[in-house]
């Protein structure tokens, strides 16, 4: 857990839940893939026994992240943000450098990130939090 000092206020939240099989449908042809995915999450994915799964939750995150940002998803674009692993193996996103600069000038100073899959659903919960 990180130590912080002073207040902290909430500039957005956002939730999406994610169906597994829809997502391995899209990805038999390499187009959605491409167009939805970094090539970092789709190695990540590939490492796994089902990478479905796991490209499933990273497309709920970034939809989370658009819902949270009060932005469409193409809008956000599907590319500007990435799901990638911390040290404790905590999903946690990447940021293109235009998607970095807007967040801060809107002074968002942490984005929380969250994942869950059961079955055949993955979930995403993002917070955007500023210190005041």
């Amino acid at each position: 857990m990180e130590k912080r000092f002073g207040s902290v206020l909430i500039k957005g939240i956002g939730v999406d839940v994610c169906d597994i099989g829809r997502i391995k449908e899209s990805i038999k042809s390499g187009h959605f893939l491409k167009r939805a995915f970094t090539d970092v999450e789709i190695e990540y994915a590939l490492s796994k026994a089902r990478p479905e799964q796991h490209l499933a939750g990273c497309f709920a995150a970034k939809e989370a992240l658009s819902k949270a940002l009060t932005v469409g998803l193409w809008d956000l674009g599907l590319k500007n943000a990435w799901v990638v692993r911390g040290n404790e193996g905590e999903p946690k996103f990447g940021f293109s450098a235009s998607l970095s600069e807007k967040l801060c000038r809107s002074g968002i100073d942490k984005v929380w990130l969250t994942i869950s899959h059961e079955k055949e659903m993955a979930a995403a919960f993002v917070i955007l939090e500023a210190l005041i």
